[in-house]
């Protein structure tokens, strides 16, 4: 049994590092981490979830932060809340669902794919069209008239942004650290 201090310990640890590499994702992938796509190269450690239960909360601090510096950096103003209240809670339930299926990993994995598709998809749109911007990435295309056409575009590319990220990081880190016994199984 974890002692309560090693598990606040873990929560911290999990929700630095987590907060550190979404600020760092947003340096050198902008919009592509921030935007319409949603490729957030920290979203792979969801996979300590499959190992830890302080991952829940870990993860949920470290998006919030995350979120909170964004709003600052992008000055995205009270909008920005949005993504605090909303994108943590998608993390958080992401989590959440990959602890209670982590005896079938790759299905645990789909958790965090399936939470940030529905559940980010849905306010992206208000908090982007909000501070001026919801062009497809790459292109002039502007998706600013329909509500529902940019949920759509959303839920495919949050989707799938989040899908490569858990499965081909997420999974490859999972299997490193239940090898390694760096993470110990609670």
């Amino acid at each position: 049994m974890e002692s309560k201090t090693s598990y606040l310990a873990r929560v911290g640890i999990i929700a630095a590092v987590y907060a550190a590499c979404t600020l760092i994702s947003l340096l050198f992938l902008g919009s592509l981490a921030w935007g319409p796509v949603q490729f957030r190269i920290s979203e792979a450690l969801c996979a300590l979830a499959l190992l830890t239960p302080a991952a829940i909360p870990g993860l949920t601090l470290g998006c919030v932060i995350a979120n909170v510096a964004n709003i600052v950096l992008s000055g995205s103003g009270m909008l920005g809340l949005l993504d605090v209240v909303f994108g943590s809670l998608a993390t958080c339930v992401g989590a959440l669902f990959t602890w209670k299926m982590r005896h079938r990993p790759l299905l645990a994995l789909a958790g965090p794919v399936i939470a940030n598709a529905l559940i980010v998809s849905a306010y992206l749109p208000i908090l982007l069209k909000g501070i001026g911007f919801y062009t497809i990435p790459f292109t002039s295309i502007s998706l600013d008239n329909s509500w529902a056409l940019m949920y759509l575009f959303g839920l495919v590319t949050t989707g799938a942004g989040e899908a490569v990220i858990m499965y081909v990081l997420g999974y490859p880190l999972y299997r490193s650290l239940a090898k390694s016994g760096v993470v110990a199984r609670a």
